[in-house]
């Protein structure tokens, strides 16, 4: 058995209090004990000592992001006159991109989030040529299959057979499945999607409530994405007649809320929707970066850490967002929580477990996001400045210096 004890001067291990001069024992790949180093030295003499400054964690967990469209980062830097404007950009894109372009695309994005200390994702898949670069890179998650523009007609022609396919053959990841939006995905469609996921005991993870268009759309069945519809083709049965119901409330009416579900963004949610996410055990994974480049406003962050509703966070793709580095994200899901009244002295621990633990719950993971034994020696370190609140001192200062997988080192900077 290979072991090895990780000392740091601040173990964050997130299921329990910090760790003050604290270490993490590894042995083959597995979180063994956590506690004092100088508790953990002396019951194990002579185990080889790694020591690291600043702060030990687990590694961040990017509960949203689409690793296939790293190599579409310019679409971020380009002014956005509107969410539905933005989308019609990414149609003409996508064409002129071949398997390995997007493979080679998924890699580099792979390789930004190790980067940056994160060390599990929630990444949606468009295109399957992705599933395997991403299982190399070491990653843990899940790899959600994506289904995107399917009315009755393009199901029952390629879209069912397509998704079927990929689910039956070996991958390196774990699967899921992403029914795209309920203005990209039909209702009936939608509904098979989730009969299927349960069926397979898949976790779900839809986008749901980006934009005020997609209110409207589902309420009323009207609006620009009703107008993309038709200029796609699509059959939906929203469209000309609404459900006169909120994006969450349909959700749920086509049986998509559970606790095998994480939905991605909730701009547009009030506090009937906020207690179906809290009723049924869904988490929220929050990119409020995305939302600002697109313009489609920000999620009441504030609320949903004051109505208790679970929440992750997300990067989104570096086609609407400035990095995939999740604590630039954190930062800003902070930032948002105060600027609409977020008091309590507990926000910043807060806000760091929803980016390590909230989105391994939110994939349904116990054995990453946090440190505890049994768990997967996936951890990050950050230089940091001293403070009495190490979740604070991270946040503020924080400055990413190495990613451990399995316990080895698969980033890090050069001293």
């Amino acid at each position: 058995m290979t072991s090895v004890i990780h000392t740091a001067p601040v173990v964050l291990p997130i299921s329990t209090e910090p760790v003050a001069d604290g270490a993490v024992l590894v042995q083959d790949g597995v979180i063994a004990e956590v506690g004092p180093a100088a508790a953990l030295t002396a019951r194990y003499p002579g185990t080889p000592v790694r020591a690291w400054r600043g702060t030990l964690l687990p590694g961040l967990v990017n509960a949203h992001t689409h690793l296939q469209y790293t190599d579409f980062e310019d679409l971020a830097a380009e002014p956005v006159t509107s969410f539905v404007s933005w989308i019609k950009k990414m149609g003409p894109r996508r064409q002129r991109f071949t398997d390995q372009m997007w493979a080679d695309s998924a890699k580099r994005g792979a390789d930004l989030l190790l980067g940056s200390g994160t060390t599990a994702c929630a990444d949606i898949v468009t295109d399957a040529c992705v599933l395997e670069p991403v299982a190399e890179s070491g990653l843990t998650g899940v790899s959600y299959l994506e289904v995107v523009l399917a009315d009755d007609k393009q199901w029952a022609a390629a879209s069912r057979a397509q998704l079927l396919e990929v689910l039956d053959r070996p991958s390196g990841r774990v699967l899921g499945i992403s029914p795209h939006a309920l203005y990209t995905v039909g209702t009936a469609v939608f509904r098979e999607l989730v009969a299927l996921a349960h069926a397979r005991d898949l976790r779900l993870h839809p986008h749901l409530s980006e934009s005020e268009d997609e209110v409207v759309f589902v309420r009323d069945g009207t609006g620009p994405l009703a107008a993309l519809a038709q200029l796609f083709g699509r059959a939906y049965e929203l469209v000309g007649m609404g459900s006169a119901l909120s994006p969450a409330a349909q959700l749920a009416e086509v049986g998509g809320l559970g606790p095998s579900t994480h939905v991605a963004h909730g701009v547009h949610c009030d506090a009937a929707d906020r207690a179906l996410f809290r009723a049924h055990g869904v988490h929220v994974a929050l990119c409020v970066r995305s939302n600002a480049v697109l313009g489609v406003g920000a999620p009441p962050v504030a609320d949903y850490l004051a109505d208790a509703v679970p929440v992750a966070i997300g990067t989104d793709s570096l086609a609407s967002s400035p990095s995939l580095d999740l604590l630039d994200e954190a930062r800003a899901v902070r930032e948002l929580a105060s600027q609409q009244g977020y008091r309590h002295p507990d926000l910043a621990q807060r806000v760091v477990e929803a980016a390590t633990r909230g989105g391994a719950l939110a994939m349904g993971g116990t054995d990453f996001g946090v440190l505890t034994p049994g768990a997967r020696a996936d951890f990050a370190v950050f230089d940091t400045a001293n403070g009495p609140d190490p979740y604070r001192a991270l946040l503020d200062s924080g400055s990413w210096t190495h990613t451990i997988i399995a316990g080895e080192i698969v980033r890090g900077i050069s001293r």
